[in-house]
């Protein structure tokens, strides 16, 4: 018979292939934002490194899950030289991690089918609409703050960066949701 108690030893067995995956994902998150860019006119850019985000809040929970998206997402920024959206960008997207983590949760619960993708596509929306709405307030108070300009013309310039991050966050939510039911038993 098989002894099922745990010691130390299995907890730092855990701990360490749970650090080991999310720096895993931590680094598809930012080889995923790095390497496909499309270039956005805001100066920006659409990348599918928003779909590891997701997967990361998915597959890590919401400890784990949130710090690797932030820190695979800041880092692509620190790396790139968007220096000034790096504070932001763990923010932002640690945020879009967990926001996914807990609806995904609640929806399945709710829903309760057969099928996790209802719940995928509910709460990948969910988290992208945070990282959506989360740079279009940071983009206000960067203008507003940093250039100098009034709340006002801050929140027009920051209108265009709106659309550019829905097709980013649409891309991240297909990725999520064709990826999560390959890897959800691997994490």
């Amino acid at each position: 018979m098989k002894d099922t108690t745990f010691t130390a030893n299995t907890l730092r067995t855990d701990a360490t292939r749970k650090t080991i995956i999310a720096a895993l994902f931590a680094a598809l998150t930012c080889i995923g934002t790095m390497i496909i860019k499309i270039p956005t006119p805001t100066n920006g850019y659409i990348h599918p490194g928003d779909g590891f985000v997701l997967l990361s809040g998915l597959l890590l929970g919401p400890a784990w899950g949130a710090l690797a998206a932030g820190f695979g997402s800041a880092l692509s920024d620190l790396i790139g030289g968007y220096f000034i959206y790096v504070p932001a960008t763990f923010i932002i997207k640690a945020l879009t991690a967990l926001t996914g983590f807990f609806l995904f949760k609640l929806v399945g619960k709710l829903l309760n089918t057969k099928t996790a993708l209802p719940a995928l596509i509910i709460s990948g929306i969910a988290g992208e609409a945070v990282m959506v709405l989360g740079y279009f307030i940071f983009e206000i108070f960067m203008l507003s703050v940093v250039n100098d300009v009034t709340l006002s013309a801050g929140a027009l310039a920051s209108i265009a960066g709106i659309i550019p991050n829905i097709i980013q966050g649409i891309f991240g939510v297909i990725i999520s949701s064709v990826l999560y039911p390959l890897l959800h038993k691997l994490a």
